[in-house]
């Protein structure tokens, strides 16, 4: 069949404007942004458990903003299992598998990436990998060995695909996965950087975030954490996020990449000072170009270890184009 002029020129507007159009919807898909949240440390044994047993939820004060969120990270600070010998150490937790239903109603991925999640040895880690995946929830910073600890957890949200890393740097070291054993992820800083490079390279992610566990309990943030927040950015981390010292320790630019460098504990019984029973739930808005805007929302543990939304104390926040940490009070 023969086209006049007229024809060709109609089919040529035709595919301009359409070309045009899908360029403009994959740009717009491109930079739609999600939200992000994370928690500090979540401890489900002792009276957290109870509680849940009983019917309660730790987590109902938050449970809206765990569903407005795209996507919910919390770290899980015990090992769920009704296995194993307890190691000796001042602490030990280990969860009833019952608490996993809870959690699930709340939490897309856990870290397992800490110091308590051998507290139970290597029958009560694999058995705690058991129950996470019938329970399918997803985790990352732990696995049967130390290929799976070290792998990211990649997910992908409006298009954005991103790498959750998570690492532990607090003793005891003999928690670590190794090549044919069960454990965490350790921070040995060549690997962190290889790790995180891999997730770019291998793994495709547009977006990084290494999950830590790291510090001096109820102390500030560190030398080492610095020198660490610091060298994950040099090497492609788009946020660095932080829990472990029982207390919240700051937040700061880096390169204009945004490092929070602890939590808190978020549910946790057995603390006693105002600065132990504090702690941040962080929330992330990212496109592909990276972070645009964040803040942090203040939970006050109470007496049996669940926290509670404190909508009267200012706590940091900030957005992409800022030189210095903001502070507000929570705006829900």
């Amino acid at each position: 069949m023969k086209h006049s002029i007229l024809d060709l020129c109609l089919i040529l507007a035709v595919t301009l404007i359409c070309s045009f159009s899908f360029s403009n919807a994959a740009e717009h898909d491109e930079l739609k942004p999600i939200q992000l949240v994370f928690t500090g440390d979540i401890m489900l044994d002792e009276l957290p458990g109870e509680d849940i047993k009983l019917g309660l939820d730790p987590f109902r004060q938050f449970s809206s903003i765990f569903a407005d969120a795209d996507f919910a990270i919390g770290n899980l600070e015990c090992v769920v299992a009704t296995v194993g010998e307890k190691v000796k150490k001042p602490f030990n937790f280990r969860a009833d598998p019952h608490v996993l239903k809870v959690l699930k109603q709340h939490f897309d991925a856990v870290s397992l990436a800490n110091n308590h999640t051998g507290d139970f040895g290597h029958a009560a880690f694999l058995e705690q990998l058991d129950l996470l995946k019938k329970a399918e929830i997803p985790y990352f910073g732990g696995g049967r060995d130390v290929v799976e600890a070290r792998s990211p957890y990649v997910f992908v949200r409006n298009g954005i695909r991103i790498a959750l890393l998570g690492y532990n740097d607090f003793k005891p070291r003999s928690f670590e996965a190794g090549p044919k054993w069960p454990g965490v992820a350790w921070s040995v800083d060549e690997q962190v950087v290889a790790d995180i490079k891999a997730a770019r390279t291998i793994h495709h992610a547009d977006l990084v975030i290494p999950f830590m566990h790291w510090g001096w309990e109820e102390e500030g943030a560190n030398e080492r954490q610095m020198k660490l927040a610091r060298l994950m950015i040099d090497n492609g981390a788009d946020v660095v996020v932080g829990g472990h010292p029982h207390v919240t320790q700051g937040a700061e630019y880096y390169k204009g990449k945004l490092i929070v460098y602890s939590l808190g504990n978020f549910v946790f019984n057995g603390f006693n000072t105002p600065e132990t029973n504090t702690g941040w739930v962080l929330r992330l808005t990212l496109d592909k170009r990276g972070l645009q805007k964040w803040d942090t929302i203040v939970a006050h543990l109470d007496a049996r270890g669940s926290p509670v939304i404190a909508r009267d104390v200012e706590s940091p926040c900030g957005n992409a184009s800022a030189e210095k940490i903001l502070m507000r009070k929570f705006e829900p």
